[in-house]
């Protein structure tokens, strides 16, 4: 999956709005046909989504354009999948996952409508949002190699807040092991970590601290809910000019001392080896992803 920063949801049934959504500089936008579509105007809101996905590839290849879905046990998932799969469409926002055979029913699904449809190469971002999802996170995120990223739960008011019961807190303790289950899944499973959203719209200071925790922690994007949020989760999760120049410094620094037969040296006053140069190298190649994308 594309090291997508920022995921900005958009109302599927809202075409306009995704026209927004995509000139806030969203990496990657999700059209929802679940919670903010009201249930009398989700049949209508697939072909909404359908249209909106081809009007914006008329213009915009890059952005990455997922649709969540209604979750299985609606029995709606299959009508939104026959819609919304077409040609220009990136992946499924897949809800409600709760184990590894959840997974295989949405690629049995899939597989049916990229070959009816003519679309292939589909992806799932999965969010973790019961209680059995954390203890399964793992063998969901294995579960097919559709699974490009999975989301660790920190929202304040949402699925996982009620299932779980915790109070909710900025400094996000009350989340920590949830979200590093999920976060040591993603790592295993070698796809896209995400952390979750941050729901209080006017305080970007806020926003942006919480942001700044996750990517401590591991995580390498965000879900975001307005777009006055995506500049900010933009700027947090992108490489910074001065961390470009650390870790190209550092592996300039090993592959010169490696040549001249020395494993083990001072770099800024820090000692380094081939444990170092290989984080270096990892981080370097992420980074010039997301510099890549920024230039197109």
């Amino acid at each position: 999956m594309q090291p997508y920063r920022s995921i900005l949801f958009v109302p599927g049934h809202r075409p306009k709005w995704v026209d927004k959504a995509i000139a806030a500089g969203a990496d990657c936008v999700v059209l929802d046909l679940e919670d903010s579509v009201p249930a009398a105007e989700k049949a209508a809101a697939r072909a909404t989504v359908a249209e909106s996905i081809a009007r914006v590839r008329e213009t915009n290849r890059e952005v990455g354009l997922f649709v969540r879905v209604n979750p299985l046990a609606t029995r709606l998932t299959g009508a939104d999948l026959e819609a919304v799969v077409v040609p220009g469409l990136t992946g499924i926002f897949a809800p409600k996952i709760e184990q590894a055979t959840d997974v295989l029913r949405y690629d049995a699904l899939l597989d049916h409508f990229e070959l009816r449809n003519g679309v292939d190469g589909l992806e799932y971002i999965v969010p973790v949002e019961t209680v059995r999802a954390i203890h399964n996170c793992l063998e969901v995120a294995t579960a097919s190699p559709r699974v490009g990223a999975m989301i660790g739960p920190s929202a304040e008011h949402a699925d996982i807040a009620r299932e779980v019961g915790y109070e909710w807190t900025p400094e996000g303790q009350e989340t920590l092991y949830l979200r590093s289950r999920v976060l040591l899944a993603c790592r295993e499973a070698g796809i896209h970590a995400l952390t979750g959203l941050w729901e209080d719209l006017e305080n970007l200071d806020g926003l942006r601290e919480f942001a700044v925790r996750g990517r401590r922690l591991g995580f390498r994007g965000m879900i975001a809910i307005h777009p006055s949020h995506v500049a900010t989760v933009n700027d947090v999760f992108s490489p910074s000019e001065q961390d470009l120049e650390f870790y190209r410094g550092l592996a300039e620094a090993y592959e010169k001392a490696e040549a001249e037969g020395v494993g083990a040296l001072r770099y800024r006053g820090l000692h380094i080896d081939k444990a170092h140069y290989d984080k270096a190298i990892q981080w370097l190649d992420r980074a010039e992803a997301i510099l890549r994308r920024g230039e197109r």
